[in-house]
């Protein structure tokens, strides 16, 4: 709890807390809004030879590059390169629409070096690194095809105004660069479901200085084909890749990857051992306190609904972590709205003697006192508000607005009382154990 306490008093002062929308999203767009002197000169450049009405921008739906434009030195001379997709709309049934353009300056103008085809329909994810010892600059591009189920991966080498062919290609699931064991050098990660027969698998490579890839390979825990989310955080002393993986309808189980001196390790040595992470949809794992060590979250039924039915059951959320020596460890309990996206840990002095319940006329969720005898007097109550007129309301009634998200208002209501039994809190620790995802 001394993390969160921390963490609280980095991000808050009172229990008011702000919040953040999202914009549009990007990839729907078809030209380029308000673009930039150089982008604007690029993409002249650009329509001048190939005619603004043959061609639609493509932007990659992911990763770090959201723009058809990307700026960035690709063949390390010192100066920026312009790298645009583009899709024709003129294309004949046998040639492929998606298309990279490369561009270069000379004397202070930019002119095309490179247009060449794409294999796939859509842009899914565009990565720049150096890879390994290997000096060169990669430029790796994920594909897909219209229905965006199958994935592949191409790993481009631009040199001398030639854009040479495909030093690596293969299909994927999820693509990522890191330094994975800490060695100064990024790895190629790649992850690939199981198919075939073969068994889902993560694969980092290594580049060497000769060009040669080198691949670390782990066998996954489950018969994975899909993957819902995927992040990168302690495990112990090292850096790790957590997996949260589909696990059947509705179902998702995570597993850890790791890179040590022997190679490519996983935390859980049995499918077993991972099986014990499932649970539904959408319950992902995340930094929930910001130390850097990503917490899978693993539900448990919460106090007195034992006896009932698995649709009228509610459930509490423990979050494990991965201590030192690999093991998986309980940090916090919480009380997770999935559909509400919303997060309240805990405090220490609740864990055993606090449950909650649904009052259904009111929409919240509701923290009481739980004994052998059942659930006791109210200690909290969590309203989601969708409105202005709801959140004014609750305020209005004595609730405290603790953070906004869009158009959605998270509030909170503690009875007042002479905390008989040491488990009241106060407008503070209200702030401490509230999370959101955003």
């Amino acid at each position: 709890m001394e993390k969160l306490l921390k963490l609280a008093a980095a991000v808050c002062t009172t229990a008011a807390l702000t919040g953040c929308t999202f914009g549009a999203s990007i990839d729907t767009l078809m030209t380029p809004p308000k673009l930039g002197l150089e982008q604007e000169q690029i993409y002249t450049k650009l329509t001048d030879s190939l005619g603004a009405s043959n061609i639609s921008l493509k932007y990659p739906k992911s990763g770090k590059y959201l723009s058809a434009f990307i700026i960035e030195d690709i063949d390390g001379d010192g100066g920026n390169e312009a790298i645009v997709f583009y899709e024709r709309r003129n294309h004949s049934a046998d040639e492929n629409p998606l298309r990279i353009n490369i561009l270069d300056k000379e004397g202070g103008r930019w002119r095309s070096v490179v247009d060449d085809a794409v294999f796939g329909s859509e842009l899914e994810e565009v990565m720049i690194s150096k890879l390994g010892s290997n000096d060169r600059i990669n430029i790796i591009i994920g594909t897909s095809l219209i229905n965006r189920s199958e994935k592949n991966v191409y790993i481009y080498n631009y040199a001398n105004g030639i854009l040479e062919n495909p030093t690596f290609s293969e299909s994927y699931s999820f693509i990522g660069v890191s330094d994975l064991d800490n060695d100064g050098e990024n790895e190629f990660l790649r992850l690939k479901g199981a198919s075939n027969g073969e068994p889902a698998a993560a694969e980092a490579y290594k580049l060497d200085s000769e060009g040669m890839y080198h691949k670390l390979a782990q066998s996954l825990s489950g018969s994975f084909t899909d993957f819902d989310s995927i992040s990168y955080g302690m495990v112990g002393s090292r850096k790790g890749l957590y997996i949260d993986a589909v696990s059947g309808t509705g179902y998702v189980q995570s597993d850890i990857v790791y890179m040590d001196e022997k190679g490519m390790e996983k935390v859980f040595q049995t499918p077993e051992e991972s099986a014990r992470t499932i649970r539904p949809a959408g319950c992902m794992s995340f930094d929930v306190d910001g130390d850097g060590s990503i917490e899978i979250p693993i539900q448990t039924t919460a106090p007195g609904y034992e006896a009932k039915g698995e649709s009228e059951q509610l459930r509490l959320t423990d979050w494990m972590q991965v201590t030192d020596d690999y093991r998986l460890e309980k940090r916090y309990t919480s009380y997770y709205s999935v559909n509400n996206g919303y997060i309240f840990i805990f405090p220490e002095k609740w864990v055993g003697k606090v449950s909650v319940m649904r009052d259904i006329v009111n929409d919240e969720i509701v923290f009481c006192k739980y004994s052998d005898e059942g659930m006791g007097r109210e200690l909290l109550r969590i309203f989601c508000a969708e409105d202005l007129p709801s959140r004014e309301d609750r305020i209005s009634g004595g609730y405290m607005l603790m953070h906004t998200k869009g158009e959605a208002s998270y509030l909170a209501f503690i009875p007042a009382d002479n905390d008989p039994d040491g488990l009241s809190i106060t407008a503070g620790d209200a702030a401490i154990g509230f999370r959101t995802r955003d």
